[in-house]
């Protein structure tokens, strides 16, 4: 026991790393651990006291643990159950599968990540690109709702940029809890969108193991009284006009809530832009009829790095206004007394309906429609006619701003319009942007019924978005 043992420097360097490794893990890190979780439970309470809707306990709960209550969740346990019998798998294979999809939906919320990084960057890009405008139907409606209640936010999708401007907006309120496609599971990405509560979702999945996964993250959520944001739409407009909702995570959140327990609130929020970033994307998927977005990395690099150089030279310009306006929210409760049969299709209705009329009216939508119906008109009645509708539809764009002015001459520098002298006309080498911001008003100014009023989309073709 006293006899000296020679060992090599190396693996005397190693037995140290080991033991040192095992002492923290047993002994420094738990204390580590409570201690800077101590410091972040009082941080959240501090910053609950100003937001309109404290964020709730399970939002903050450790990510193993969530995890784990959502692969013992019986209605999971069935769909292992199902899910092995059907394809003839053992279920230890399948449940594996089930935690699989587990880890790739469940967040990691960080409200350092979320507060300190996110609402600020939020707030740089949003004014940086846009005159940012935020405006109400019915705020004293807002200002009623239970605070005991799960609040969903429901949002056209317009532009990537939704989800920076609906986060910056809503910052006094609570921190949003967002559905993220494919595009964003991407390192390290994927690691900042956890941080900021955003769960992953496959649109197009055709696993019912999947679906049951989703469905039970989303129920506890929701029972929870996590604040949400979702896009009924399932993903960005190709053509400029609202789409018919899918009906995959609005199924999710109607089977989650009993008529007992915690109401949900829909809030309808409606977006729009005198320019959306991506809109010559758009129109291209649309002239091909698919959803591929062909925007390589590169050529977003070059684009920022153009921004960035022309904000160097002081000959940067904003592109004008964005507009974000909440409408009516909706009481699922309410909703749901005196109904018989399903909600799904009528409340995907209603919520499209309500956000369909408070679509923003701007400047360079409005000029586009106007132009699209007059063929030509001079710029000075282009003008008034868009100020009058403007004032008229409660936008918040003063008669003498120069909104209109400024909306007109973008149009006319990208060469959607083509002025000749004092007159304006449509050039003709970009009509498809032309239609494509006309038809995101088309649907106020009287044109045919648009597509979101017919029926939604089976809730079995997509999870939503």
């Amino acid at each position: 026991m006293t006899q000296t043992v020679e060992l090599p420097l190396w693996f005397f360097v190693l037995i140290v790393l080991f033991a040192a490794v095992t002492f923290a893990s047993h002994f420094l890190f738990p204390s580590v651990r409570w201690f800077f979780r101590r410091r972040l439970e009082k941080a959240v309470a501090q910053l609950n006291q100003r937001l309109q809707r404290p964020i709730q306990p399970f939002k903050l709960a450790r990510r193993h643990d969530m995890i784990q209550r959502l692969i013992y969740d019986p209605q999971v346990g069935r769909a292992v159950q199902e899910h092995a019998r059907e394809t003839g798998m053992p279920e230890a294979v399948a449940f594996e599968q089930a935690r699989r999809y587990a880890r790739e939906i469940v967040p990691s919320f960080s409200a350092f990540a979320y507060f300190s990084f996110a609402i600020r960057a939020a707030r740089l890009l949003s004014n940086a690109f846009y005159n940012v405008r935020l405006s109400y139907e019915d705020r004293q409606a807002l200002l009623e709702i239970d605070p005991d209640s799960t609040v969903i936010f429901v949002m056209n999708h317009r532009s990537n940029m939704d989800y920076v401007l609906v986060t910056y907006l809503a910052a006094e309120q609570s921190a949003l809890s967002y559905a993220v496609g494919e595009w964003a599971r991407v390192w390290p990405l994927s690691r900042l969108i956890r941080a900021m509560g955003a769960y992953f979702i496959r649109r197009k999945s055709g696993s019912d193991l999947y679906r049951q996964v989703l469905s039970c993250y989303v129920r506890h959520a929701t029972e929870a009284g996590v604040t949400q944001a979702m896009f009924p739409e399932g993903g960005l407009s190709l053509n400029g006009a609202l789409s018919r909702p899918k009906l995959g995570l609005l199924k999710y959140i109607i089977d989650g809530v009993s008529p007992d327990g915690r109401d949900v609130v829909f809030i309808p929020v409606a977006i729009n832009y005198d320019r959306v970033l991506e809109d010559t994307i758009l129109t291209a998927a649309a002239s091909r009829n698919e959803r591929r977005f062909r925007a390589r990395i590169g050529v977003v690099t070059a684009w920022l790095a153009k921004q960035v150089w022309r904000r160097l030279l002081r000959r940067y310009r904003r592109f004008g206004m964005a507009a974000v306006r909440y409408g009516r929210p909706i009481s699922l409760h309410d909703f749901s007394a005196g109904r018989d049969g399903d909600l799904m299709m009528p409340l995907a209705r209603e919520l499209m309906s309500r956000i369909g009329e408070v679509v923003p009216v701007l400047p360079t939508p409005l000029a586009c429609w106007l132009i699209r119906e007059n063929g030509s008109m001079t710029e000075r009645d282009l003008t008034e006619q868009v100020t009058a509708i403007m004032e008229k539809a409660g936008t918040g764009a003063e008669p003498g701003s120069d909104a209109v002015p400024f909306a007109i001459n973008q149009l006319v520098e990208r060469r959607i319009l083509l002025r000749t002298g004092e007159d304006l006309s449509a050039s003709g080498e970009r009509r498809d942007l032309m239609e494509f911001y006309a038809r995101s008003v088309g649907h106020l100014m009287g044109d045919a019924e648009p597509e979101y009023a017919a029926d939604a989309k089976d809730p079995s073709a997509s999870a939503g978005s």
